[in-house]
């Protein structure tokens, strides 16, 4: 079975595949200080309520966009698990098409894990809006290439700024707001951001579409996806687990060439 690690800004997800399908799944909060061991025990006792161990891992495959975390989780596998995890980003992986911008080597780990499900699962070219961090707006061509992209400020950031900044603003949750025009301080944050955050997807996805001059299907992804799709009907589908899916096949690809 494959362990596979995808440590972003705010959750480091771990997913174990059997083959192609999930056997299970879990999410912890992002702590560069968290060690090894620390990680293995969290994760040996996940595995114990699914009726697995670390024996029945026998491989990995690791995706972050935190370079201070890299060490302990690969030093978590290869002292656990008694593997060497693949690393999106090594140059040695096979992805399949080669990116078409100016610095492929900048672009983030979790993105071309996006990229590469993305393609495999829908025809033709797509833009990937990522709700994680930051809100992603990643085009994937028709050959699979990544091609370009937008990145903004995420939601929860951008609230969190809210608070941090004015001394009167409170720490409030998102949640879609029932009028634009809010009556009270939180309402009117959550209608600012909730709103505006449909203006501002809902305008980048048209300028993508009319700059790419060709058909595109959006698929968004993240934890706040589902929060924001009933108020963007340009969202074509809702793949929640599309970044780990990725893992999954790029591992699957270089696997074989093993």
């Amino acid at each position: 079975m494959l362990l596979a690690i995808d440590a972003g800004n705010t959750n480091v997800v771990f997913a174990v595949y059997d083959g192609d399908a999930v056997r299970a799944q879990w999410r912890a909060v992002t702590k560069v200080s968290r060690t090894a061991d620390e990680y293995a025990v969290w994760l040996s006792q996940l595995l114990a309520l699914e009726g697995l161990s670390f024996k029945n891992l026998d491989a990995a495959i690791i995706a972050t966009v935190v370079p201070a975390i890299l060490f302990d989780l690969r030093d978590m596998c290869r002292k656990y698990l008694k593997v060497e995890p693949m690393r999106v980003g090594d140059p040695a992986l096979d992805l399949g098409a080669r990116p078409d911008v100016d610095r492929p080597e900048s672009i983030g780990a979790d993105r071309l894990c996006n990229t590469v499900a993305a393609h495999a699962k829908y025809p033709g070219a797509v833009i990937v809006v990522d709700f994680g961090t930051a809100t992603n707006f990643d085009i994937v061509a028709a050959n699979g290439a990544f091609s370009g992209s937008i990145i903004a400020p995420g939601a929860n950031l951008s609230i969190e700024a809210l608070h941090q900044a004015a001394a009167l603003l409170p720490r409030v949750a998102i949640n879609r707001a029932q009028k634009v025009i809010g009556r009270d301080t939180v309402t009117s944050m959550q209608s600012g951001i909730y709103w505006g955050y449909v203006g501002l997807i809902s305008g980048l996805v048209e300028r993508i579409k009319a700059e790419y001059g060709q058909p595109m299907t959006v698929v968004a992804t993240g934890g706040l996806a589902h929060l924001f799709r009933p108020d963007l009907p340009m969202i074509d589908h809702v793949d929640p687990d599309l970044t780990m899916r990725g893992l999954m096949l790029i591992h699957a690809r270089n696997a074989k060439r093993a």
